[in-house]
């Protein structure tokens, strides 16, 4: 079995937002592109989250909150088995668009 440079890193990534604010300290030295993927994956997924969360519990109801959770539990289960596995896929939709946001994520 390889071991995959960064891959704890990028696992913690997705335990909460302040996974992904951990998971960016823990890379800067040294840099790891495993975990620079999914860090970027893992912290736009946290921010999108909070920000549907946010415009939801403002102007959305219920069954908002329903869509919004199961949007964010594929997305999150599809990441962490990815980063888990050591494998480097974007996530559907969203994931191309998190890679070119974050860029300042090194």
């Amino acid at each position: 079995m390889e071991k995959i440079e960064g891959k704890n890193t990028a696992i913690i990534a997705y335990l909460t937002m302040l996974g992904a604010l951990i998971a960016l300290s823990f890379n800067n030295e040294p840099q790891h592109d495993f975990a620079r993927f999914h860090t970027r994956q893992a912290f736009g997924l946290h921010l999108i989250f909070f920000a549907f969360a946010i415009l939801i519990s403002q102007w959305g109801g219920e069954y908002a909150f329903y869509g919004l959770y199961i949007f964010y539990v594929v997305l999150w289960g599809y990441g962490f088995t990815g980063a888990i596995t050591g494998k480097k896929q974007e996530m559907p939709i969203v994931g191309p668009f998190f890679q070119k946001w974050f860029t300042f994520i090194k």
